[in-house]
């Protein structure tokens, strides 16, 4: 075993068929216990989605991450192991079918006739996708070789399966597809880690891939990078950046959407504007707003106009001293998650974030959607265990 591999927490097989079958049975009789825990049965033996975990986060106020990290810098920390404090009670597999929680905007791009309205769409969703990570500073468990999820919400009109298809290096694949068979979701990723000082910066490396069926269009991108500030000193906070590039590979439509980084005096925090190109690289609409509350959508010329006016009448300035700061002391302070984009007139909402639940930041930051993940199927001990707040996984 060479000095990369012993820090990979991924099984590459079994001994035999028999410890196969064996490691089956008992995920199967721990799995029942856990729906006999965690659900209510219906009268038609359907057991109910919780809606709340069974303990609240482990504290990680009493261990030292710079003991662990100190070593690390510039190294890539999929390699390295990490106390389960830093856990969240979900695997990557399950954390990637986030993706779908905002699957209206995909059935409402299906039902449009235009593609640049299309477009418009297709970009909200690849906002709306990675709006979970706001305010999510625990690392998933990584799979293990070969481990499946598995996920069909009839009320929202689709099914997932995902997948772990690579150990040296760590990748995983999911497909998504509706099941009226409007579209057809699928990729794969292979995150990068990486420890800077102060900051972890993920890089999530891998190609998404949307597919209209019915307009026979297909449209890819990549995701934005994402960092973690404030990982030895200070409260953690999360910010995403880069140039995600949408194309319409059937019709040559193009949307480019600037994630923009914090800035010298933050009033980028958080902001994502772009541009919608019809295949004449004529550009059509603009999009702004934030990835951590909503995206608008607006006439190209009604934007520019708007930007032309609101710089002569000093509206920049006026911002500025408004906005928090990114750097320096005041680093640690960021703003809540509230509406503080300015709407710009005649424009046109195309998403808005769910509300999390109460309590939300006791309970790893989740989401309804994520604890009804944190389900029976997977037969995942020590996440059951860590949400459970067992103390021995912290020996």
């Amino acid at each position: 075993m060479n000095s990369e591999e012993e820090f990979y927490d991924a099984e590459t097989g079994l001994e035999s068929d028999d410890s196969c079958e064996v490691s089956f049975k008992d995920a199967l009789v721990f799995d029942n216990k856990q729906v006999t825990d965690g659900g209510a049965a219906q009268e038609n033996g359907v057991w109910e989605r919780r809606k709340t975990l069974p303990a609240e986060m482990i504290s990680r106020n009493n261990f030292s991450v710079w003991s662990i990290l100190k070593k690390c810098i510039g190294m890539e920390l999929s390699k390295i192991a990490m106390p389960v404090e830093f856990n969240e009670p979900l695997s990557f597999l399950q954390r990637i079918s986030e993706y779908m929680e905002h699957t209206h905007l995909i059935h409402k791009a299906c039902s449009l006739p235009d593609s640049i309205d299309r477009m418009q769409m297709v970009a909200a969703f690849a906002v709306s996708a990675v709006a979970s990570q706001w305010e999510r500073t625990g690392k998933p468990f990584n799979p293990l070789l070969g481990e499946t999820y598995e996920l069909t919400r009839e009320d929202e009109g689709y099914r997932l399966i995902s997948e772990q298809v690579s150990h040296h290096p760590p990748v995983s694949a999911f497909h998504a597809q509706s099941l009226k068979k409007d579209f057809e979701f699928h990729g794969s990723i292979y995150p990068k880690l990486k420890f800077w000082g102060k900051s972890v910066e993920a890089d999530p490396k891998g190609i998404m891939t949307l597919e209209l069926l019915k307009h026979k269009e297909a449209y890819t991108w990549s995701n934005p990078m994402c960092c973690v500030h404030n990982i030895i000193l200070g409260k953690l906070w999360i910010e995403q950046y880069g140039t995600v590039e949408i194309v319409n590979h059937s019709t040559g439509d193009k949307c480019v959407l600037n994630f923009k980084p914090c800035g010298m005096f933050g009033k980028e925090l958080h902001k994502v504007e772009g541009h919608i190109l019809d295949k004449n690289k004529k550009k059509r609409r603009v999009i702004y707003g934030k990835w951590t509350e909503c995206m608008y959508s607006v006439d190209a010329k009604v934007y520019e106009s708007y930007k032309k006016s609101d710089k002569k009448s000093g509206g920049d300035t006026k911002k500025l001293k408004q906005e928090h700061s990114c750097e320096g002391e005041e680093a640690d302070e960021m703003p809540d998650v509230q509406e503080t984009v300015t709407v710009i007139p005649g424009s046109a909402l195309l998403w808005r974030i769910m509300p999390r639940p109460a309590h939300s930041a006791q309970l790893y930051s989740l989401k309804t959607a994520d604890k009804r993940l944190c389900g029976s199927s997977r037969g995942r001990t020590w996440i059951v265990l860590l949400e459970k707040d067992v103390e021995f996984l912290m020996l």
